[in-house]
């Protein structure tokens, strides 16, 4: 039997076998510890044994076999298949927890599609209290001090929230450093902290259907749009309905349609000739002591409302890395940890480029909902723009500048 050949039944007894781990996600939670012992098994033969065969074929048949050649490229598109339809989350990751691959199972458990999530850690995507002692553990890994489990949580409390996660190293071919592969599962229900409350359940299946299936992409985004539009009509009401006595006035009625549907918190700041002040907070009706911590901070001391009223900048962040970026409460503790918050927005409030920035409008999703997409924070764009036109029409003294400037 040639090379090919041995490498090629080999290649299909890989793949009986994966179609056999397929069958795991029907076993109950406690029992795909085993499942999952084999399928990191079947990842470091494919990693350590069939690529570096394919390898040696590819070098032998440079000569002249074309058809062989070809078959190879077949190969490692098998291969890359096999990786995405695994039926557990899977990740490949450097020493740091930056994300170089996922499979489309982690894209469902994270939240997030595999293109966004390239480059970015993952770590960002758990609990504030293991991100640590996952970072640490994948750098063990990486050294070569070998593979190790451990738990984490993703954020929110959301059913389900307790992983499982099993690292073991990888080096891919022609690179120096170890990667990692790092195959999330939920944890045992021995191991979880306490069943996850309705709601929670709730709130994960909505994120679910959120997303929109694989089938239907287009249904999905269109869907979507006519929800932006629905909510650009909602704030052009809003801001037209009835004239507003001054501009907290205004900033709280556009606040009240943003927040609920569309945001978690909004939080809305104005600036007063440089000094900024705090006027609009709105969030959950449970959170009634963050929120009154959030109304009582000190704007300036937010990096950014201060980077969006100096320079004019938005702001877009998904699984923000640095806790202090909306400030401290009393006592010194993270807004965004407390609020458990998974993605912002923040814009400036001016009409026009060469206007005057009169303000800040921030936007925070926590918990198991949806990160902020692109297309969202434009429409959030557009919105600050029409009610910083707003508050000029109510300040007659600004307005005429404004207007100028605006145009």
């Amino acid at each position: 039997m040639t090379g090919a050949e041995e490498f090629g039944a080999e290649l299909a007894d890989f793949r009986s076998r994966v179609d056999e781990l397929r069958t795991a996600r029907a076993l109950p939670a406690q029992e795909r510890l085993s499942a999952l012992d084999a399928a990191l098994f079947e990842l470091e033969h494919a990693a350590d044994v069939l690529w570096p065969r394919y390898e040696e074929l590819a070098a032998a048949a440079r000569g002249g076999a074309e058809g062989l050649r070809g078959q190879s490229g077949q190969e490692q598109q098998l291969l890359r298949a096999l990786f995405q339809r695994m039926p557990m989350a899977v990740a490949l990751l450097d020493r740091e927890t930056v994300v170089r691959r996922l499979n489309f199972a982690a894209t469902q458990l994270f939240g997030m599609r595999a293109g966004f999530a390239t480059g970015r850690r993952l770590t960002g995507s758990l609990r504030h209290d293991g991100r640590a002692a996952l970072r640490g553990q994948v750098a063990a890994v990486a050294r070569g001090e070998g593979a190790r489990s451990l738990l984490v949580h993703l954020p929110g409390g959301r059913a389900g929230a307790a992983l499982r996660v099993t690292l073991t190293a990888l080096r891919p071919s022609g690179e120096l450093r170890n990667a990692v592969l790092a195959v999330f599962q939920p944890a045992a229900d021995g191991e979880r902290p306490g069943p996850a409350p309705a709601a929670s359940k709730a709130a994960q299946s909505k994120q679910v259907a959120a997303q929109g299936s694989a089938a239907g992409p287009y249904l999905a985004e269109v869907t979507r749009h006519a929800e932006l539009m629905d909510l650009l009509d909602a704030m052009a009401t809003a801001l037209l309905g009835r004239r507003a006595g001054g501009p907290a006035e205004l900033l709280e009625r556009a606040a009240r349609v943003l927040q609920g549907q569309f945001a978690d918190w909004v939080v809305a700041d104005l600036n007063d000739g440089g000094t900024l002040r705090r006027v609009v907070v709105l969030g959950p009706s449970q959170a009634d002591g963050l929120r009154a911590a959030v109304a009582e901070g000190n704007p300036a001391d937010c990096p950014l409302v201060v980077e969006a009223t100096a320079a004019g900048t938005s702001a877009l962040q998904v699984r923000p890395d640095d806790p202090e970026l909306f400030g401290r409460d009393g006592d010194g503790a993270a807004l965004l940890v407390r609020a458990e918050v998974t993605s912002l927005v923040c814009v400036p409030l001016r009409p026009g480029p060469a206007s005057p920035v009169r303000g800040a409008l921030t936007l925070l999703r926590s918990g198991a909902r949806h990160a902020f997409e692109m297309a969202e924070a434009g429409v959030v764009d557009r919105i600050s723009r029409h009610v910083a036109l707003a508050m000029a029409a109510v300040e007659p003294s600004r307005g005429r500048d404004t207007a100028e400037a605006a145009s």
